[in-house]
């Protein structure tokens, strides 16, 4: 499997870009450990699955573009529930930015590598990354773009889909089998950037009336848009042609999508520089 690897190379580097504002003493290089960051888009995106409709989805490539990935020992517990900004005694930038394809590797593959910075030891409870348009790479425009078949019934659609909405996303402690971000003395230690798509498409192997399937947008609404049997559609192109539900149903879901294992996220809009 490909791994994207961001090293920061020298302590001269780390002392200068690395901690902001920290309340606690300069992390020494003899205390110092790893800190890595995976990108997980599930056993969804690895294995294909079906929709709550009935499609049977592969995806072939899944960008997504990560930027101001940053991770923070927070005291008191950030609440993603609340907003607003982590309390942060340490920080770190794990990316500045990078195109992941959450895609790679097969069914039996790890999360997506993206990053390991040197980072004082401690508890990373808290974890922020936002989703900005790419200027160059395979996702160059877009926050995402997903490049799929779906299948049903002996009918088979190519498709991909271009999103352009600009994200950020701000999660407290991750949620799963094992505790993360808990990095010892010279020790290592991940965190995780993970993204549901079930929440987009529905999952077939849940119940109808589940919250997953009754928030879905599923393939359906995508399918009948496709033309001489494929489907590309931008931003643009969903709103024209998708019923207003299903167009606001689309928006509604994207946010939903960012999560630390099963822990929740803040969203909000990106704020640009320039205000827009």
């Amino acid at each position: 499997m490909r791994k994207q690897v961001l090293l920061l190379g020298s302590w001269a580097l780390l002392a200068s870009s690395i901690l902001l504002g920290s309340s606690q003493s300069p992390a020494t290089e003899e205390n110092t450990g790893i800190l890595q960051i995976e990108a997980n888009g599930e056993d969804f995106v690895r294995e294909g699955f079906v929709s709550k409709d009935g499609w049977e989805i592969t995806f072939d490539k899944l960008y997504v573009n990560l930027a101001e990935v940053t991770a923070y020992q927070t005291e008191p517990p950030y609440n993603a529930a609340t907003g607003g900004q982590p309390q942060a005694l340490e920080t770190v930038l794990l990316v500045s930015e990078e195109t992941v394809d959450l895609a790679l590797g097969d069914e039996n593959a790890a999360p997506i590598l993206v990053a390991e910075v040197p980072a004082p030891p401690g508890r990373y409870n808290a974890l922020s990354w936002k989703m900005p348009k790419a200027a160059e790479g395979p996702a160059a425009g877009y926050s995402l773009v997903a490049i799929a078949t779906a299948s049903k019934d002996g009918q088979t659609i190519p498709f991909t889909l271009k999103i352009d909405e600009e994200m950020q996303f701000t999660c407290g402690d991750f949620v799963g089998e094992e505790r993360k971000g808990i990095l010892q003395p010279g020790g290592k230690a991940d965190l995780e950037a993970t993204f549901h798509f079930d929440h987009l498409f529905g999952d077939g192997e849940a119940p109808p009336d589940d919250e997953i399937n009754t928030g879905a947008l599923g393939f359906a609404p995508l399918a009948a848009l496709a033309e001489d049997g494929k489907l590309e559609a931008d931003a643009v192109t969903l709103q024209q042609k998708l019923s207003p539900p299903d167009y606001n149903k689309l928006k509604a879901i994207l946010p939903s999508l960012g999560h630390v294992g099963e822990g929740h996220c803040h969203e909000s809009l990106m704020v640009h520089r320039d205000g827009q």
